[in-house]
């Protein structure tokens, strides 16, 4: 299964520019692939850092989770709701991305308990780690989130 912007945008709410999965090339019920075309236009490079354009780790992190997100909800029966991060563990960023690269993330679902689960992410460019972690996420009841 795959999934263009359109389809990942019916699975998670983000929107852009607040959006970091461009598409969804493997999806299975535990493990999910995502990508994300870094452009030299990205709206945070204008001030991170102007002459010197890096990807804020913390964009990194957001697009691993995003991509987990889409595994999560979809195989979970939860597609269209809302996760919040609950933690952030283990954490750590290898390389920087500039503009042309092309981020591939690709994470596991380690475990799902109710509406709580854990989902193992990492990011590459070019086959090489950029950033890893784990990623625990909670899913409100829709009575709960209003």
């Amino acid at each position: 299964m795959q999934l263009d912007r359109e389809g990942i945008q019916k699975v998670i709410p983000h929107r852009p520019p607040f959006l970091f999965v461009d598409r969804i090339t493997e999806i299975s019920e535990n493990r999910i692939v995502g990508e994300k075309d870094v452009t030299g236009d990205e709206w945070f490079f204008a001030g991170h850092f102007p002459g010197t354009p890096v990807m804020p780790g913390v964009l990194i992190v957001e697009a691993i989770a995003q991509t987990g997100a889409c595994l999560a909800l979809n195989a979970h029966g939860f597609a269209g709701q809302i996760p919040y991060f609950a933690a952030l563990d283990k954490v750590r960023f290898r390389r920087p991305v500039t503009p042309g690269a092309r981020l591939v993330m690709e994470c596991t679902v380690k475990w799902v308990r109710g509406r709580v689960g854990r989902v193992e992410g990492r990011a590459t460019v070019n086959g090489e780690l950029v950033a890893e972690g784990e990623f625990t996420f909670a899913i409100p009841d829709a009575a709960e989130a209003k």
